[in-house]
């Protein structure tokens, strides 16, 4: 039986980016702060209607971010369900050359 030799290929960290798409950097950050609100959600118990309880965001917004369909999110609305559920974000930049 002859084997393959099997090629390591290294990720950027950005999987949006090493599939090509254009606006790769927007939809990684989208996803890192859908992924702090679903983490906020599991350890407070919140169900998606708990969450609109507590913070005034639709029901179905929670649910579309459980989901992780968050093309009809903008950054800054991420941003502010995240305050709205009691927490503050930082946020550092750091700039790479291609």
């Amino acid at each position: 039986m002859k084997r393959d030799k099997v090629e390591t290929v290294r990720g950027s960290g950005n999987v949006f980016r090493d599939f090509g798409h254009v606006d790769s950097d927007i939809m990684q950050l989208k996803a890192i702060l859908a992924a702090e609100i679903i983490k906020m959600m599991d350890r407070k118990g919140l169900s998606v209607r708990a969450a609109h309880a507590q913070t005034g965001i639709a029901a179905a917004d929670f649910s579309r971010i459980r989901n992780a369909n968050l093309s009809r999110f903008t950054l800054d609305r991420l941003m502010s369900i995240i305050n709205r559920l009691g927490s503050r974000i930082e946020v550092k930049v750091r700039l790479r050359s291609p």
